[in-house]
């Protein structure tokens, strides 16, 4: 019998992983991942790294050749990033090639302390995305009001990106509409249109932010609903006129990726954020501790619904319930950026501090 990650696969999910760290690419973790557990893709952020470098020795020695080149701060943590990413990138490429470059994709973010400023994370964007010279990585830009337009700008530029801290279903539907928009513009100045791009869904967030405030029937069931909701928005997208005719100019779609994904409350299910959300044309990035429970003992409880109506009667209690969903998701946006600010500062610091001990 195929593995839970081999099925997951075959239902047409890709199934990524949230992390990267240099011992993973050196003792061959990663391509074993890749070629046992059906990973096709990873991505990382600021608390990944912070906790990749403050975690071992691994990038000591890359560290300490980075200052005698003359490196330091944030551009030295960019080399060592660059380098993890652009060997990861490698390993996936086969995938790239094989799916039309639907898949195998590395993501690399820009700083977080940006996520306010359009055209210093535009100037990121396009910077970092040559620096890495590698075509399956994505630039994350997070769908904040001021990096909308800086989404749009770098999709029209022809930089991949993947839009992250995206939580509600008016972020999901902004970051789609500054893809698009994007998009068409390439077409107008007869570009080729295909640009890929993610939009990334915070899933468990909701659930660890709202369970204080819900009856226990409705606890732990907003981020599914969310992500349905944003399943049926996505499905409506696919087969609008307004993509179609994008399509046919030859342009891939913004895939919904499932972000946030392990489990935070210990008495659920440890998969419980994968088996709800199967579903085609999608991704689930997850954190490794996630995909191996999930590779061990995961069930499928069905492909999720695109219709979306479940959603929209458990939105509907858990609003009559007292929780102002609009109002959450804009706040817990704003937790993420001010929490990838606090990982990215304190990287930095790891960062040095090993290069003064180095030095």
């Amino acid at each position: 019998m195929p593995s839970p990650t081999a099925q997951l696969r075959s239902l047409g999910q890709s199934l990524w992983l949230d992390n990267i760290t240099r011992t993973m690419l050196d003792d061959g973790t990663l391509a074993r991942y890749i070629g046992d557990l059906s990973v096709t893709g990873l991505t990382s952020n600021p608390t990944i790294y912070n906790l990749a470098v403050k975690g071992s020795g691994a990038y000591d020695a890359a560290i300490a050749s980075a200052v005698r080149h003359g490196l330091s701060g944030q551009r030295l943590f960019f080399e060592l990033a660059i380098n993890d990413l652009q060997r990861a990138a490698d390993l996936f490429r086969p995938i790239y090639d094989l799916s039309g470059g639907a898949d195998g994709w590395v993501s690399l973010e820009v700083s977080p302390h940006l996520a306010y400023d359009s055209s210093a994370t535009l100037a990121a964007a396009k910077e970092l995305f040559a620096k890495a010279a590698r075509p399956n990585l994505f630039i994350k830009i997070p769908g904040t009001p001021a990096g909308l337009p800086a989404i749009e700008e770098a999709i029209a530029a022809g930089v991949p990106v993947n839009v992250t801290l995206l939580f509600s279903p008016a972020h999901y539907l902004a970051a789609l509409d500054a893809y698009l928009r994007g998009i068409e513009r390439r077409v107008e100045a007869g570009l080729s249109p295909r640009v890929a791009s993610v939009a990334s869904l915070f899933i468990s967030r909701w659930d660890a932010a709202s369970a204080s405030d819900l009856p226990p029937h409705l606890k732990n069931r907003l981020g599914i609903a969310v992500g349905e909701r944003c399943y049926h928005a996505y499905r409506t997208m696919l087969a609008s006129d307004r993509f179609q005719r994008l399509a046919n100019f030859g342009a891939l779609p913004q895939r919904l990726l499932w972000a946030s994904t392990g489990t935070k409350d210990p008495a659920l299910c440890d998969h419980l954020y994968v088996k709800s959300l199967a579903a085609p044309h999608t991704v689930n990035t997850m954190p490794e501790s996630t995909l191996l429970a999930f590779a061990d003992h995961g069930t499928i409880d069905g492909l999720l619904s695109p219709a979306g109506g479940l959603s929209s009667l458990t939105l509907s209690e858990i609003t009559h319930a007292g929780v102002d969903i609009h109002e959450l998701g804009d706040r817990l946006q704003a937790q993420g950026a001010a929490a990838f600010v606090k990982s990215w500062d304190d990287l930095l610091a790891v960062i040095d501090a090993k290069a003064q001990a180095a030095g």
